[in-house]
This record gives C-alpha cells, structure tokens and sequence, in this order.
C-alpha cells in the first residue's frame, strides 16, 4: 500500500512536500516522480505500469494550468487518482483548479485542494 505522486514539473516540489510530509505523519509509504503528460507520456506510463500488479495505490497528481496529468494517469490506471493542484495566488488557484475539476468521462480525478487533506484523503482511502 503506498501512495504515488506525480508532478507535472520539479517546480511542484515545495507543493508536493506539503503532502508528503502528511504522508509521513500518518505513516503512509510514498514514491514521488517527475513527469509530465504533455511532455513526458511515455514516463507517466512507465510509472502506471511499474505499479500496475502492486495490491493497492493511490495517484497523487500535482500539476496546474491544462492540467492533462491527473486525466492521463486516471484513464490508465485502475487505482485512484487524487489531483491536488498547486498555486501561487487565488487567480492561479482558480486557473489549476478549473483544469483539475474538468476531466472527459471515465477518468475520474477527485480534486482536494489543501495538501494536508489530500495526504488525509490517501490514508483514508488506503485504510478502506
């Protein structure tokens, strides 16, 4: 049982720690990648793959703007997909958010804001 984060862009680290760092409070596992669905496709899917025959995961997505990370992951992969965007103000809050919630059908992203609830949101799930 462990939980993956993916992150759109190594700017994504200050974001992605925040999560971790609850992770590791509630003692869940965790592996962090870099890999960027518009740039890197091929990656994300390694990564989809290499985890594929693990008992249980949770994605962790952290990417903003046309956010096609958290729908990649979610349609090829039958684990859940958590998108936690980051932002730096509440316009690009709005912007990271709005591409985070508008995902095509069958990829279902659950959105959650704040980085403490999303690593709350993973044990939970995990724990289920």
């Amino acid at each position: 049982m462990k939980a993956v984060l993916i992150m759109g862009s190594s700017s994504d680290e200050d974001h992605a720690k925040k999560i971790t760092d609850g992770l590791d409070e509630h003692g869940v596992a965790w592996e962090q990648h870099v890999a960027s669905a518009h740039k890197q496709p091929r990656k994300v899917l390694e990564i989809l793959e290499a985890n594929a025959n693990e008992p249980s995961v949770v994605y962790v997505t952290i990417a903003g703007r046309s956010n096609a990370l958290s729908g990649f992951v979610a349609a090829n992969s039958s684990f859940p997909t958590l998108g936690c965007p980051p932002f730096s103000d509440k316009a690009d809050m709005l912007v990271n958010i709005h591409s985070t919630l508008q995902m095509p059908s069958k990829t279902p992203v659950l959105t959650v804001i704040d980085p403490g609830n999303c690593a709350l949101a993973v044990k939970r799930i995990l724990d289920v």
